[in-house]
């Protein structure tokens, strides 16, 4: 069930954790239920340096990868893939990195170009622990409402911004802010050489203690959504009126259900196998 933040407050918990809604070359990792590792991926771990170039790799999509804005991986494998965005704010994300690393579990992060400036080391943390990174534009805006050219300028500054502050490169995954998207900027964001990926199921965990949502229902919401090839929409930031952190609280438990069920995980470059 594809659910859209309707307010402005919604809007800053979708992007970082409530304060930020609906992510490189980074490597899938694709193993065993407990043995999964995120791959570091071909930038230092340590000692972040920008590359020669801070522009993406361009190269359009085409294909069956074109015209979709994806909701769930195409497979019949029992994988997830565990999705976080990064806007408004970082108050979750040691805990959700630790929880990762503990877990042996691979993730995809999907940071805004404004994360990136405000929670650099954040952001370092994220990509030097070698999970996979995608763009979230600048500022998180609606780009239905925007030109042509904002909405490039949007998906390519953010790039720009990811590449320089962290050396990963996001191309080719992209995530729509709000999941606000129509056949126009899909194309657009195609043409740019991105893949625009959405979710199998939002944990509504951007909407805090304040909207009633605790670490339970972060986790029955997943298990209601499970599916091979699930996407897991989750946020690294907290609700910006109660700081509560229900996804990073849930993420432990969540990653261990999972498993029990049978289910590893992997990252959203599955989609293009």
């Amino acid at each position: 069930m594809l659910l859209i933040a309707p307010v402005a407050l919604a809007a800053l918990a979708a992007c970082g954790g409530p304060a930020g809604h609906p992510g490189t070359a980074a490597t899938t990792a694709t193993a065993a239920p407990g043995s999964a590792r995120p791959t570091p991926a071909s930038r230092p771990a340590t000692g972040f340096r920008s590359p020669p170039s801070t522009a993406p790799r361009l190269s359009p999509v085409a294909g069956r990868l074109a015209g979709k804005d994806w909701t769930s991986i195409p497979t019949t494998r029992h994988v997830v893939a565990l999705t976080f965005d990064a806007g408004a704010n970082a108050d979750g994300v040691a805990l959700i990195l630790a929880t990762l690393r503990r877990e042996h579990a691979p993730a995809t992060f999907f940071l805004t170009g404004n994360f990136v400036r405000e929670f650099r080391a954040s952001a370092r943390a994220i990509a030097g622990a070698g999970y996979r990174i995608g763009d979230h534009t600048i500022t998180h805006s609606h780009l239905t409402q925007l030109s042509d050219a904002a909405v490039r300028h949007e998906i390519l500054g953010a790039a720009r911004q990811i590449i320089a502050a962290t050396g990963a490169d996001p191309a080719p995954l992209f995530r729509f802010p709000y999941g606000d998207a129509d056949a126009r900027v899909i194309a657009i964001a195609n043409r740019l050489g991105f893949v625009p990926v959405r979710w199998t199921v939002d944990t509504l965990g951007w909407e805090g203690t304040s909207g009633h949502v605790t670490a339970s229902i972060v986790i029955a919401r997943v298990l209601s959504g499970l599916r091979p090839g699930e996407i897991v929409l989750m946020h690294v930031g907290s609700n910006p009126v109660d700081h509560s952190t229900p996804d990073a609280e849930a993420l432990s438990a969540v990653i261990s259900k999972l498993r029990a069920r049978g289910y590893a995980f992997v990252t959203l470059d599955a989609i293009a196998r």
